[in-house]
């Protein structure tokens, strides 16, 4: 909650330093009935919403809030019929997170944070349809330093404690009753955080870049005794890694191309590190 009342804020203030920009790429190409060679239309289209608000509200006290809003779809044609199959995600994000550090004038300054993260759209069971699901709930607090500071570089790191909420609503449980159940499933774990971030631009101010490192080592986690003497009972204990890289070079004012990079390492999930590319053509908007 801490990081919508500090965004709702930032909006309503005035003097902020404010960063808006909106991206959509699309593609399409279709045939018509008759067309020969078994080939099959298809239709992509992605939309991002980028922004930043930050100002120092006293000596003593900077607020800094980052949104990242992203959805996708892929539409695919049968060849032997032309029908349309349901279209599939291509990306779905919702991240909001704001930053209190707190500038004493010391080396490292304290800080606290709250981030939420989640789907615009959960379709990981086709009968379950969910929105606005499932749920990433992180408070953290600890030591920050801003390494590097210009007009359109920034360099920052922070360390501290953070804790986590994981809810997934309405999720089925099966009964013995035909139609199955619905509940809130939620976990929470709690260690150590470290978190670097990088703005820069490149090749002359043409093309921007934008990274975020994450790591979180737990410490506690509220499952912990249901794993025991399962092959699994330990792996929460592994960190979890997220690194986050985003290119973006503007043709024209209003053309673009944009590179999303994201490496993953999550041993619950997987045991191997896994990633995800996204690479787009398409029209771009700066607000502020």
């Amino acid at each position: 909650m801490l990081a919508i009342a500090v965004a709702c804020t930032a909006l309503m203030a005035a003097e902020w330093e404010l960063a808006l920009d909106a991206n959509a790429m699309f593609a399409l190409n279709n045939y018509s009935d008759n067309w020969a060679g078994g080939d099959a239309g298809g239709m992509n289209w992605t939309a991002n919403i980028n922004g930043m608000a930050q100002k120092q509200l006293a000596e003593w006290l900077n607020s800094k809030s980052t949104l990242k809003l992203a959805f996708g779809q892929n539409h695919t044609q049968s060849a032997a019929t032309g029908d349309w199959f349901v279209p599939t995600k291509a990306t779905d994000l919702i991240d909001l997170e704001s930053i209190l550090r707190f500038t004493l004038g010391a080396f490292v300054d304290p800080y606290a944070s709250g981030r939420l993260e989640s789907n615009f759209y959960d379709i990981r069971i086709p009968s379950n349809k969910r929105y606005f699901n499932p749920i990433k709930l992180t408070e953290s607090a600890g030591v920050a330093r801003v390494l590097l500071k210009e007009e359109k570089r920034e360099w920052s790191a922070r360390l501290g404690m953070g804790i986590r909420q994981n809810i997934d609503r309405d999720v089925l449980v099966l009964t013995p009753d035909p139609l199955a159940e619905k509940e809130t499933q939620s976990t929470n774990d709690g260690g150590v955080e470290f978190v670097s971030e990088l703005r820069t631009p490149l090749a002359g101010d043409r093309i921007s870049y934008n990274t975020k490192f994450t790591a979180f080592k737990a410490l506690f986690y509220s499952e912990s005794k249901d794993l025991e003497g399962l092959p699994n009972e330990d792996y929460w204990k592994a960190p979890d890694i997220v690194w986050d890289h985003s290119f973006a070079a503007n043709i024209t004012e209003y053309l673009m191309v944009n590179l999303y990079i994201q490496m993953l390492y999550d041993k619950e999930i997987d045991l191997k590190g896994r990633h995800k590319e996204t690479l787009s053509l398409g029209l771009t908007y700066k607000f502020m």
